[in-house]
């Protein structure tokens, strides 16, 4: 009495050549996903970047504008008090000390904006996670 031979392949898997293709397909859709998110991600940034970068161009000129006329006004007041060249020094040096403090602030200011696309990173790094874990 001979058995016929089992049939170990599972009817309900497909094929392997189809499995490959199908996982070469959502690895090339979920690397463009990423891709498309690291994007959004840089954009959002380089904007808020921009934005700001901007509102210290245009309080720095208004600054300008307004402390070259006080500047003027103190040299004169102070002038009528000590000699002129004195108080330019004293007017100047003040200034100048002001102006240093407002260059630290509005550097720092930029300093907390990160341009590095965390959640694109985060979700490659689980996808990289997920696909070494299935590959075992």
């Amino acid at each position: 009495m001979t058995t016929a031979p089992t049939n170990l392949s599972h009817p309900e898997s497909p094929p392997l050549p189809e499995l490959v293709s199908q996982l070469s397909e959502d690895l090339k859709l979920l690397t463009r996903q990423e891709i498309e998110l690291a994007k959004r991600e840089l954009s959002g940034s380089i904007d808020q970047t921009k934005r700001r970068v901007a509102q210290l161009a245009l309080g720095a000129s208004a600054l300008g504008a307004g402390v070259l006329v006080l500047l003027a006004a103190a040299v004169l007041a102070l002038a009528m008090v000590i000699p002129a060249w004195t108080a330019a020094l004293l007017v100047g040096g003040g200034v100048s000390v002001l102006g240093a403090a407002l260059l630290v602030t509005g550097k720092s200011s930029l300093s907390d904006i990160s341009l590095k696309p965390t959640q694109a990173l985060q979700g490659f790094e689980k996808d990289v996670s997920a696909i070494k874990k299935a590959a075992q």
